[in-house]
């Protein structure tokens, strides 16, 4: 990476340099060109004016040399015109090209006017003629030659000089700018690699002062990245050593049972199956939970959105529990707003046996922390529909309760009876994602609830 970065900004800079070059000598010899072709103008309206003398020839020679004139002629244009016989006429074949073949028919036209003073180039020749009244007629004009050169012998070696010397430190500044790029990219490369290998403790080092804030961000979202990993790999590991234990208690009651039973040991074989068939049905729950929350993990799982009687459903669900609640010494009060005159007041788009699911999950949270008192309420609140299940155990911490809908994890509190998985909570706060719903914690010391809110039905 390092080698490209320097090469890609050497390469830039020399690429720079030539287009700047040749835009620089191009206008350059575009202005030289109008400089000379000016200048010669302005020299051919002067020497107009003292056009006598200079029909001498050792009066133009020895203004040539003095004035340094590359070409000075006086040139007759009114004989050359006598003879046509009219505008677009060619000259005539005997008389010889004016000038060394520079001036054209049309600019023969216009001196022999005496309306203006013609000039222009004939390849790196620049010329410039003037008219010369006597007596109100044209018949010669002067006319000045200057040959010029591209002006690269010059300038392409100076050129070539500077850079050479401007690439020399491009590539030192490219060189220092790449090792300041790719030290912080390697090790961010590096630290991926080693993450990806299972070393989760590795870290990126802290971008020091002047890094670039890219750079910074770089470093910081890996580091951030592997806290995560590393957190949510302690977690994995505790949610294993969790579920183990869910699964080895009631694997153990089964199998003792059995045993007894199987041995002629069992005093009550009527007991005995019973407690069978409760562990085996609390082992199917936790085997339903892990499997809706891979679904859940998949995006698997279907919804079926619809306006939902939410008084109905939650009445149905908490009542199946009643006899739960009555076994563990628990009262259960549920409280909604129902149905008046067959016409539903909580409606609320759900899916209704989600919704019932939820509900499910919450009652069963309640069941495993409350000491006397559940309590399910649903009614409307701020145009929304709100389900609520309290219970009046001993509360969630602080730094629990940002938690307790997070997957995996496990609360500090201690239940008082065994209820459930233990993963009804995460599997609550999925489906009401799932369902466009919010649900949160409130918790004081002897009391916490559980808050769903559901979207009302859409117009």
């Amino acid at each position: 990476m390092r080698r490209r970065l320097t090469l890609t900004i050497v390469g830039l800079v020399a690429a720079a340099l030539v287009v700047a070059g040749l835009g620089t000598l191009v206008l350059a010899r575009v202005g030289a060109r109008n400089e000379t072709r000016s200048d010669l103008e302005d020299q051919a309206m002067a020497l107009a004016g003292v056009v006598d003398g200079l029909q001498r020839p050792p009066v133009l020679t020895a203004l040539r040399r003095s004035l340094r004139l590359e070409g000075a002629d006086i040139v007759p244009v009114g004989p050359l015109l006598a003879g046509r016989s009219g505008r677009g006429s060619p000259l005539p074949p005997a008389v010889p090209p004016v000038g060394g073949g520079i001036l054209t028919e049309s600019e023969l036209a216009l001196l022999h006017s005496g309306t203006a003073v013609v000039s222009g180039w004939r390849g790196d020749t620049a010329y410039a003629a003037a008219p010369v009244r006597r007596g109100g007629d044209v018949r010669v004009a002067v006319l000045l030659t200057r040959k010029q050169s591209s002006g690269l012998g010059t300038a392409l070696p100076w050129f070539l000089l500077s850079a050479g010397a401007a690439l020399v430190v491009a590539a030192v500044a490219a060189d220092r700018l790449a090792r300041r790029f790719a030290r912080p990219v390697a090790a961010a490369a590096e630290a991926a690699r080693r993450i990806a290998a299972g070393d989760l403790a590795v870290r990126v080092e802290a971008a020091g002062r002047g890094t670039e804030e890219e750079l910074a961000r770089l470093a910081t979202s890996v580091n951030a990245m592997a806290a995560e990993l590393e957190r949510a790999r302690g977690l994995e590991r505790q949610f294993l050593l969790s579920v183990s234990h869910e699964l080895r208690t009631p694997l153990t009651s089964v199998r003792g049972f059995a045993e007894a039973i199987a041995d002629g040991a069992a005093p009550d074989t009527r007991r005995a199956a019973e407690v069978i068939g409760s562990e085996a049905r609390r082992l199917e729950r936790l085997v339903a939970d892990l499997l809706d929350l891979a679904k859940l993990d998949a995006r698997s799982f279907s919804l079926h959105m619809e306006p939902v009687d939410v008084a109905a459903v939650v009445v149905d669900t908490a009542e199946g529990f009643r006899p739960a609640a009555d076994a563990a010494g628990l009262s259960l009060d549920v409280r909604v707003d129902g149905s008046q005159g067959g016409s539903p007041r909580l409606l609320a788009m759900a899916d209704p046996e989600r919704l019932a699911q939820v509900v499910a999950n919450l009652v069963e949270n309640a069941l495993k922390f409350a000491a006397r008192h559940i309590t399910v309420t649903a009614g409307s609140e701020g145009g929304q529909v709100v389900v609520a299940v309290s219970d009046d155990g001993a509360g969630i911490s602080e730094a629990d309760r940002a938690h307790v809908f997070d997957r995996l994890f496990q609360s500090s509190r201690t239940p008082a009876r065994q209820a459930g998985s233990g993963l009804g909570l995460t599997i609550v706060a999925e489906l009401a994602s799932a369902m466009g719903a919010g649900v949160v914690a409130q918790s004081v010391p002897g009391a916490t609830r559980m808050v769903v809110r559901l979207r009302p039905p859409g117009p």
